[in-house]
């Protein structure tokens, strides 16, 4: 089974060219799904031999834990993937996953803050001048001004700023490129982290990435999320606080600057306009 599934993966990144992060989704909720099947199915069994009614003990199983409703149709998404693979590629027969339906997944609107809180998590930075701050001010103002993804913040190179123009090239989901404008607020943030900032950071000439961490190598997503979480406590914000919270937050303060939903789909890299329109709603 776990040869099956390392072909899987292998095709999800040579031919759908999916990100490290979705790929490592994948074999995460696939992993859980094997492990389950070895202690149901008997020694003889292999992925062809399973049935819709392992599939559904499976599913009850997530249920019971409980896992979140969005979470459940992930991973039953994943091991449909999966399922779709192993019958092209005729490894099995006949696909068991046919006639196994989704959980339906209880929309949350997205949790925006405020633009006074906005305001507070942007200034809480400022107070000295090191080049923590520096990176954190710059980091922090690049996010709510541009709306990216944790992935595409980390992921930036110096090469992608063009500070004469105030925009920056995003690389998003498959390989998709996007120019985004930003403010000059933030370019001016950008522009003292750079020098005063990343220079005393950077380690090895040769490294590119943006935003460096105190070894002076890219900023991981991990390295991301505490960063925000500290400053949000800092700023003494009772939300919960995470990098997507300031693209949320970015995207219903522009829907609610009554900006066109079309160039906000485009400043998200929304493949669909549906996906944007959640911001319309309260």
């Amino acid at each position: 089974m776990n040869d099956q599934l390392q072909s899987f993966l292998t095709q999800l990144e040579a031919k759908k060219r999916y990100s490290n992060n979705t790929i490592a989704a994948y074999r995460n909720d696939l992993t859980q799904f094997i492990t389950f099947l070895n202690g149901r199915l008997s020694s003889e069994q292999t992925l062809a031999t399973v049935e819709k009614a392992d599939l559904d003990a499976y599913i009850k199983m997530l249920i019971d834990k409980p896992y979140a409703s969005s979470s459940v149709a992930r991973k039953v998404a994943a091991v449909k993937s999966f399922f779709n693979h192993l019958t092209k590629t005729k490894v099995i027969g006949e696909n068991p996953t046919t006639h196994i339906k989704s959980p339906k997944v209880k929309k949350r609107p997205p949790q925006a803050l405020s633009p006074e809180d906005i305001d507070l998590l942007l200034n809480v930075t400022t107070g000295k001048q090191t080049p923590k701050n520096l990176r954190d001010t710059a980091l922090l103002r690049i996010l709510y001004a541009t709306g990216m993804r944790v992935t595409e913040v980390v992921s930036l190179s110096v090469n992608d700023l063009n500070l004469e123009e105030a925009t920056l090239s995003c690389t998003g989901k498959e390989g998709k490129h996007r120019l985004l404008p930003y403010d000059k607020v933030t370019m001016a943030a950008l522009e003292l982290y750079l020098e005063d900032g990343r220079s005393s950071l950077l380690k090895l000439q040769k490294e590119d990435a943006l935003f460096l961490n105190h070894r002076g190598q890219q900023l991981t997503r991990q390295g991301l999320w505490l960063i925000i979480k500290a400053y949000a406590k800092a700023a003494g914000l009772e939300k919960t606080v995470t990098p997507h919270t300031l693209r949320h937050s970015f995207a219903a303060h522009k829907v609610a600057a009554g900006d066109d939903l079309h160039d906000i789909q485009h400043l998200l890299g929304h493949a669909n306009i549906s996906t944007t329109q959640i911001y319309t709603h309260d």
